[in-house]
């Protein structure tokens, strides 16, 4: 039997969720310093030239596959914690409700926030969120399809949503999140390729990576790009 929400919003109302505390590391302690006997002095070495490292990407959340919540269909999940700012606009457009949640994982097609309140299923929020410090936002409408009051298996409080509509392709930067790498590991070597090489300008070498991407999915084993 659907349970209804627990809490109802009165005119505008702002919720926001706890922070978790971050976790203090142990300090380390020095060790005892010994006297040490003088080196005998040496002639100064030059100091090695630098080396540049290729720069690494730093933001790599864990990626799984789907586990069976309806907010995330057949697409991978990624394990991400950033803050979701929603809210419950009016039928003349008025905002009536909006908090600050914070996901437990998020995929291409939902999330799952938590949350001490609830809203009915089928609730119509906007959402939105950055999936990294400084990156444009993600903005979204997205519809509550279920809900965890700490006793389900995994005793977590909240619930999960799924997107209805993305503004301003902003869905690209999930799409990002989950084949970016497998992407742009395929159009860097292409690119090296002669066939690539020969192609006027820099449009038609888009159009002949994402025809040879096509053509890949097409032909391989493993043709669906979200399988990882």
């Amino acid at each position: 039997m659907q349970r209804k929400g627990g809490q109802k919003a009165v005119g505008t109302t702002r919720v926001e969720a706890p922070v978790r505390a971050p976790v203090q590391q142990a300090p380390v302690l020095a060790k005892e310093a010994r006297p040490v006997a003088a080196a005998p002095a040496r002639a100064p070495v030059a100091a090695p030239a630098a080396v540049s490292a290729e720069p690494r990407p730093t933001f790599s959340p864990l990626i799984e596959m789907n586990q069976g919540e309806a907010e995330h269909r057949h697409f991978p999940r990624a394990q991400l914690g950033t803050r979701f700012e929603v809210w419950v606009d009016d039928e003349a457009g008025e905002r009536r409700f909006e908090a600050s949640l914070l996901s437990i994982n998020v995929s291409v097609s939902g999330a799952f926030l938590e949350s001490t309140f609830y809203l009915p299923l089928g609730t119509v929020l906007g959402v939105r969120f950055s999936l990294e410090p400084g990156a444009a936002p993600v903005l979204a409408r997205a519809e509550i399809v279920r809900e965890e009051r700490g006793d389900g298996p995994e005793g977590r409080s909240g619930f999960g949503v799924r997107f209805l509509d993305f503004s301003g392709q902003t869905e690209v930067a999930l799409a990002r999140l989950f084949v970016g790498m497998r992407l742009r590991a395929f159009a860097e070597d292409y690119l090296k390729s002669q066939r690539a090489r020969s192609l006027p300008n820099e449009v038609e070498r888009v159009v002949d990576v994402l025809a040879a991407w096509e053509l890949l999915k097409a032909t391989s084993s493993v043709s669906d790009p979200w399988q990882g």
